[in-house]
């Protein structure tokens, strides 16, 4: 395949920062830009290139593509991946995938069914401090993990649409991660106060246990994300704002990252994950395989989110169960 033909569906604030100046350095060409405010397509047209839409399905039909990306709001991530899939692409959506998990296994047993990859732009599978959180979690037997520890912050949302609120537009990122680190949560145990402040406690599959501290009282501009992950016989690692880390094996200091920034926001891309998500999706197309947030992944994450919000409006654990493709 020569450099696939993507097409964008999306040419908001976040897709023009995020996801537009990256395609060529992924990969792939840009062919066609939708969005049903016609003037912005135009606009990134002619600051990135393709052609211009306001209709998705027009674009789908006129288009010869390799794949689309969906980058809207989340109520209709699922409806739009489920377009594309049916004519016959594979797809990338913006996280969440779907409002709900139900939405989302729907999209998953498409994508299964057709045998077309959807994936799910949750960047912190792909930031670099992760990528290396992973590996190091990964050498280890997973009856050996113990803990898990996140807490995560933003400024205030205004919680009241689904695109507006903290938990499923923002902490559904640690959410993900929580998972993708430490195997799927079996059970989950949560307080909340309002939609603001989530106190999460969940035992992993593996037996290991984890808490999640979210809340939308700090800041954008200031980074407070700090994460701790410990494991039998000394060894443990220590992330701060997903750029810095130490890692002790034997409880020896065996590693340390610093880099000279103060946030990973304004970096290569790969730094936030943006970049490398859309390497991996690109290249997936490419060789026709799965990528480490595909749909099916994601469902498991909307799991976990339906379980907190149900915990913490109960006061009581919720056990979490997964259906199969």
């Amino acid at each position: 395949m020569s450099l696939p033909r993507l097409a964008i569906v999306g040419a908001g604030g976040h897709a023009t920062r995020r996801i537009y100046p990256y395609i060529a350095t992924a990969g792939a060409r840009l062919v066609a830009v939708c969005d049903k405010d016609l003037s912005r397509s135009r606009r990134n047209a002619e600051l990135f290139g393709g052609k211009t839409y306001a209709d998705m399905e027009e674009m789908l039909e006129a288009e010869k593509l390799d794949a689309v990306i969906i980058c809207i709001g989340p109520a209709e991530h699922a409806q739009l991946a489920s377009i594309v899939l049916r004519s016959g692409l594979p797809v990338y959506t913006e996280k969440p995938c779907a409002p709900t998990a139900a939405g989302a296994l729907a999209v998953a047993r498409l994508a299964h069914q057709t045998g077309l990859l959807c994936t799910t732009a949750f960047k912190k599978r792909y930031n670099v401090a992760y990528s290396r959180a992973k590996e190091f979690v990964d050498s280890f037997d997973p009856q050996d993990l113990y803990s898990l520890s996140m807490d995560y912050a933003s400024s205030q949302y205004a919680n009241d649409s689904p695109k507006t609120l903290f938990l499923l537009d923002f902490a559904v990122h640690i959410i993900d991660l929580s998972a993708y680190l430490f195997s799927d949560a079996a059970e989950v145990f949560a307080f909340s106060k309002g939609p603001d402040a989530y106190a999460v406690s969940i035992k992993y599959a593996n037996g290991a246990v984890g808490s999640l501290n979210l809340n939308d009282g700090r800041s954008f501009q200031i980074p407070t994300e700090e994460v701790e992950i410990s494991i039998r016989g000394g060894n443990f690692m220590s992330i701060r704002n997903s750029s810095c880390w130490r890692i002790a094996q034997e409880g020896e200091c065996t590693e340390w990252r610093e880099p000279p920034t103060f946030t990973s926001a304004g970096d290569s891309g790969n730094e936030t994950g943006h970049l490398a998500e859309l390497v991996d999706f690109i290249e997936a197309v490419r060789q026709q395989r799965s990528t480490r947030s595909n749909i099916y992944e994601s469902y498991k994450t909307m799991v976990l989110y339906e379980g907190i919000v149900e915990s913490a409006a109960a006061g009581m654990p919720v056990k979490l169960s997964y259906e199969a493709l």
